[in-house]
């Protein structure tokens, strides 16, 4: 457990063991959950430990390293198998119920719980890197401590039999990347963790594969790269547009120019194709605010033609002409409510009985009994 210094709140934390085969040449670390992130950056912390990698990897089958298990052919996990071509291993993952399969690492774990774990019990940690820097010194003796019935100990086996097997590290160190599948919207943008990403206008509406690291956002189509971008930390929605992805001129948009958008809309209604106009207006560049129209579009099927058309009046009526504001009219029902007719400016009566507006503003009360009646 990992305690909150200020609440004293616990938080669980999970259990990292790997062993290696002929050595019993432990790892051991504690992770915060067993996530694709944390798994993959235990597994590189176990091989830097090692000084060196394993020619096989045999993890169990949790979804952090098999997308989909299988008993003869599990897909691998794109990440995990990307780290593990870096490395230079291959990864054989266990059967399913056949802890057999890593019989080794299964007795590491047990010993991992009583020579670490249990002499750890009644002490209290407040954070991640002071329980694995505990972990750290008990783990030196677990290694360093003499075998039984054999010479010598894990380490000095290591040094003698699976060290001189394993392969060296590489000169840099893997960087996390998140695989994801994804579809080209007709604006040739990929959407990839609330932000968008540019690819070549040809690809608008085929399938991609999106490689994102820390730094860089990568997008594939048919194992070629076509697109790389900086990673964009902005606002949500926000593009990153490479300017040599855009077509030439609207005849190059092939299906999708945004006049075909814009007589879409006037097909709803005149309301909605005004808002259109003004979503295209404000872009930087017309097809940015595809999404934005094609989303109104969808509204108006849910509900309906007459009413989005109205809702879009109130929108340009307030000066808001966007798809926010429009979906927020609908939810509220004020598309039912009419329009107040603009206010006209009253006229200016004269009469002998009004009185001026300097008639209060003289800063005194200097009238006459019968005038205040």
């Amino acid at each position: 457990m990992i305690h909150d210094r200020k609440t004293g709140e616990q938080s669980e934390v999970e259990l990292f063991v790997a062993v290696l085969g002929a050595s019993n040449y432990t790892y051991v670390e504690a992770t915060r959950s067993q996530q694709l992130a944390d798994f993959v950056g235990s597994t590189i912390r176990a091989f830097e430990y090692f000084g060196a990698v394993p020619q096989i990897c045999v993890p169990d089958q949790l979804r952090s390293a098999v997308s989909r298990p299988g008993r003869f052919d599990p897909e691998i996990n794109h990440t995990y198998a990307e780290m593990a071509t870096h490395y230079g291993t291959v990864v054989i993952p266990a059967r399913p119920g056949k802890p057999r399969d890593k019989a080794k690492v299964e007795v590491g774990v047990q010993i991992a719980q009583r020579w670490i774990l249990a002499r750890l019990r009644n002490r209290v940690f407040f954070s991640l890197e002071e329980l694995n820097a505990a972990i750290a010194e008990l783990l030196e003796e677990l290694n360093t401590r003499p075998f039984r019935k054999l010479d010598g100990c894990r380490r000095s086996q290591f040094l003698a039999i699976d060290r001189p097997a394993m392969r060296a590290l590489p000169a840099r160190r893997y960087e996390f990347a998140q695989w994801k599948k994804a579809t080209a919207n007709i604006d040739y943008h990929v959407d990839f963790d609330w932000r968008l990403y540019s690819v070549p206008h040809t690809l608008a509406k085929q399938e991609v594969m999106v490689r994102a690291t820390a730094s860089v956002v990568e997008i594939f189509h048919r194992g070629r790269r076509v697109s790389s971008h900086a990673r964009n930390y902005g606002a949500r929605g926000t593009p990153m547009t490479d300017p040599a992805h855009r077509p030439k001129s609207h005849r190059d948009y092939g299906q999708w120019p945004p006049s075909r958008i814009v007589e879409w809309s006037a097909s709803i209604g005149p309301a909605v194709q005004e808002v259109v106009v003004q979503i295209l207006a404000t872009r930087p560049h017309p097809e940015m605010g595809y999404r934005s129209c094609l989303a109104l579009f969808r509204d108006a099927k849910v509900f309906g033609a007459v009413r989005t058309d109205a809702a879009c009046r109130r929108a340009l009526a307030i000066g808001s002409p966007t798809r926010k504001s429009v979906v927020a009219i609908l939810q509220a029902g004020l598309d039912k409510v009419a329009l107040e007719p603009e206010q006209q400016e009253l006229p200016v009566i004269e009469h002998e009985n009004v009185r001026g507006g300097d008639y209060y503003n003289t800063g005194r009360d200097d009238h006459t009994e019968e005038e205040r009646r």
